[in-house]
């Protein structure tokens, strides 16, 4: 059995299991990026530079969505664990709340301070 001192020195993020899917999505969106520019270069119809703009955000959400799967599954999973869950849980749901355009926190949720 591990101790506490052995899977923080044992610790990685847990998004290094999908680096390399990580990095390939990020190359595409950068060509995404790189196409809606020419697109808009090139005075291009309205609604086809805004059909490529949907499907960059759809591509960076699939990214964040990765990142947020993995940060559950390792990053949060080794804090519970390690009985440091509860400010973890809160960034998580902070983060979860701007992305959805959501603010502030529900009555009676505990805002604990960010983990360092």
């Amino acid at each position: 059995m591990q101790t506490t001192a052995d899977r923080e020195q044992n610790f990685r993020h847990s998004y290094t299991k999908d680096r390399r899917e990580l990095l390939n999505r990020l190359n595409r969106i950068e060509g995404q990026v790189r196409g809606i520019r020419r697109l808009i270069g090139d005075e291009a119809y309205c609604l086809d530079v805004l059909q490529q703009v949907e499907a960059m955000t759809a591509a960076a959400d699939e990214v964040a969505l990765l990142l947020l799967e993995d940060h559950i599954d390792g990053c949060l999973t080794h804090a519970i664990e390690s009985g440091e869950g509860a400010p973890y849980v809160n960034e998580v749901m902070s983060v979860v709340r701007r992305a959805m355009g959501r603010r502030t926190a529900r009555r009676g949720v505990a805002k604990g301070a960010r983990p360092s």
